[in-house]
């Protein structure tokens, strides 16, 4: 039985076969976890939603495009690539699983005493792994418990740093912005949401360059997608992007958590 990470597919089904194929998944034994943005841009959302669906060893944690959708469906807005999908005979099911997809998952691999926090776009240094989970959770029950309000609030730059104090609609659009939208950052962990490129502005670095040394001592690895120009390079081997572009003509890529092994299929 092996876990799998795969990256961002946004709607590239027939690269998630092939990969799923070159990996030999075992839909008996084995476990995927896909890094969000399982839809919008490619050629077919719905069938990578559905397919997913049907696979209860197939899940994934939230990502911008996927929030996106589930606005959307909620609001019964049939815009551009994912008109399918809102006009599919099963919406109500498709939103109903994919609202219930976490902020993030830890898997902890006894074989090697490893763990891993899967996001979309990863964490702030500033909050622990812990304050991470807490506020993951925080936004998940804020999601199924009013999905309309949170939907409808995520929207938006500010505020662009996290504070204690924050409450309510501020509060909820921050941590979605951290863990799905999140690149660069500030000394004080701000958030530069405008530039996707690899080059930071002035006084800005990646998100990943500001972590303390701890996870080495903790064997912490931090698994994520979103930032499909850096092509999975981040120069820390704790620092997993598994976003390699697929849907720009790029590539597909799995992560095995048992050997940290890469496995990718060409668009």
């Amino acid at each position: 039985m092996s876990t799998y990470v795969i990256g961002d597919v946004h709607g590239c089904f027939s690269q998630l076969l092939k990969l799923l194929d070159k990996i030999s998944y075992n839909a008996q034994e084995d476990k995927i976890i896909l890094t969000g943005d399982l839809v919008n841009r490619g050629p077919d959302s719905l069938a990578v939603l559905n397919y997913c669906m049907a696979d209860s060893n197939i899940t994934s944690v939230l990502g911008n495009h996927d929030l996106y959708l589930l606005y959307l469906l909620n609001t019964n807005q049939a815009k551009g690539e994912l008109k399918k999908v809102v006009e599919a005979e099963n919406s109500s099911e498709i939103f109903e699983w994919l609202i219930k997809r976490p902020m993030l998952i830890q898997i902890s691999d006894q074989s090697t005493h490893k763990e891993f926090i899967v996001t979309h776009a990863g964490i702030p240094e500033i909050w622990s792994i812990e304050k991470a989970v807490h506020l993951a959770e925080e936004v998940s029950k804020a999601l199924n418990t009013d999905p309309s309000k949170i939907l409808k609030v995520m929207w938006g730059n500010d505020p662009n740093s996290w504070d204690e104090c924050l409450t309510d609609d501020d509060r909820y659009r921050v941590v979605i912005n951290y863990m799905t939208r999140m690149r660069f950052l500030g000394n004080s962990a701000s958030l530069d949401l405008k530039n996707t490129s690899t080059k930071a502005s002035a006084g800005f670095k990646p998100w990943f360059e500001y972590a303390s040394e701890s996870y080495k001592q903790k064997n912490q690895f931090y698994v994520f997608g979103h930032w499909a120009s850096l092509n999975g390079q981040t120069n820390n081997p704790h620092f997993i992007g598994l976003d390699t572009g697929c849907v720009w003509k790029g590539k597909l890529t799995a992560l095995r958590i048992d050997d940290l092994e890469k496995i990718s299929v060409k668009y």
